[in-house]
This record gives C-alpha cells, structure tokens and sequence, in this order.
C-alpha cells in the first residue's frame, strides 16, 4: 500500500472503532430505573408497598365490572394488580419514562389487554368514568382534586396512600402492619350524592343540609339525626324512626324501620 493511502486508511479504522464503540455503549445501557425520592412534576416518587395496593383495592372491593384509574402511577403496580383482579385499569402519568416502564412492566405481568398507561396532566385529564380512583399524591393535591373527585357519579370509590381530604372525612381507614415498615394506611371515601334542599314526603317537608356524606335537617318539625350517605344510599333518624333509601337524582325512595315505604321529590 502506497504511504499517502495510510492516513486515509488509519482515519477509516478510527472511524469504524468510534462507531462501535458507541454502539456497544448504546447496546449496553442499563434499563430505566426509578430512583425512590426523585422529582416529579407535582410529587417526587415513593412506591406505594405491595401489600397496602392489596389493601387499597380491598377497601374499594375492586371487582372485574369495575374500571379503576390511578392517579400518578409511577412504575404501574397498582394498575397492574388491579388487572390481575380482572378489573380494566388506567394509569395516568407524567413522567414519560415512568409510563415506559410500567407498559413493559404490564407486559411482563401478561396483563397488557386489561391495563393502558398514558403520559398526561392529571389536572388536564378525564377521569370521571372511573368506579375507583386510586392515588398516593400529596395532601396539597389531593385537596386540588378534589372539587373533581366529588362531582364524580356517587357511589365512585376513592381510596389513597396515607394521605387525606382534610375535613372530607374518610368513610374507612385501615393500617397494614405485616410486611409494611412506611407508607402502610389506606383510606376510602365513596363521593356521596347530592341532596342539600327540600324534599316533598307525604309526612311533610324534608329539609336537608349536607356536609360531604353527613345530613342534617328536619323531618317536618323534628331535627332528623344519625344523618348518613354513603353513594346514593340514605340513612337518617327522626321521631325515633329510621328511614333508609336510596338517592335516584330528584327522588328518594326507601322504608322505614318498620317495614313501611317512603318517597321524597326533590322541589
């Protein structure tokens, strides 16, 4: 070989051991990894412990009729665990390399027709056909949804991480305390129907004021107690009677205590 054509040849050589090289590199690179603590959009990331998504899904008895979302849904866990309950199940998240990882993660679980993720704002995001919502999000946030979450169709079950809706008091709380050192309460709330104002019964007016699920008010004359909803399901107490029924937009029908029927129209 001429001596003029070695540096030709030499720049040729380097070029190919750079691009291997690089290849290599690329070829080699470890999976995405989500570090515990680091930041978010909103939130920085702590997995919610195995056995309190166990318990979370428990507490809204998730069943396969039912579409739960997840609010902020890291590495998809409890997605994917509702899936293998039978249930459809969305994630919604913003982190892009987060959603990756939970569809491969989905994928790997076998679960990937009963379970989608998608990178998206929760505060810009559609979530009202959900029968649970489930999240692990700080209280500050919590609090931003929810004036959402209780526009909801009553009867949604909500069940968080640890965290609460200040004075919307939670229905049910639980701990777990095997096999969970941190981040080990659950609490649901079932978004309650509307029912502030007056209703029309053959006893007289039912006068209602509603605080998140507690009623109170007047049957008639007599103050109502032990005012109660849970979804559309009505409970209260007046003249030592206790009425239940069940909330169907303007109209409650029900019975009383003593086996005798009762309906009310919203005026």
């Amino acid at each position: 070989m001429p001596v003029r054509q070695m540096p030709r040849l030499v720049a040729v050589l380097m070029s190919l051991i750079l691009f291997s090289t690089q290849a290599f590199a690329q070829g080699a690179q470890k999976p995405y990894e989500p570090q515990v603590g680091q930041a978010g959009k909103d939130v920085v990331w702590v997995p919610t412990p195995q056995v309190l998504v166990e318990k979370m899904l428990d507490m809204a008895k998730v069943t396969p009729e039912d579409y739960v979302i997840d609010l902020g849904s890291g590495d998809g866990r409890t997605v994917i665990t509702a899936a293998k309950r039978g249930a459809t199940a969305m994630g919604i998240e913003y982190n892009p390399d987060m959603v990756a990882l939970a569809q491969a993660n989905a994928k790997t679980a076998g679960v990937t027709e009963k379970s989608t993720f998608v990178k998206a704002d929760l505060f810009e995001s559609d979530f009202s056909k959900a029968q649970v919502i489930t999240m692990f999000l700080l209280p500050s946030i919590n609090m931003k949804l929810r004036p959402k979450l209780l526009d909801m169709k009553p009867g949604t079950r909500i069940v968080t991480n640890s965290f609460t809706m200040e004075d919307w008091e939670a229905d049910q709380s639980e701990t777990v305390t095997d096999d969970c050192t941190s981040w080990c309460t659950a609490h649901l709330w079932i978004v309650p129907a509307k029912v502030e104002g007056t209703w029309t019964l053959p006893a007289g007016a039912l006068t209602l004021k509603q605080e998140f699920q507690n009623i109170s008010g007047t049957l008639g004359s007599t103050a109502i107690t032990e005012g109660k909803l849970r979804g559309t399901q009505i409970e209260f107490t007046a003249a030592g009677q206790k009425y239940t029924g069940t909330v169907n937009g303007n109209s409650i029908t029900g019975t009383t205590a003593n086996g005798q029927s009762w309906t009310a129209t919203h005026k």
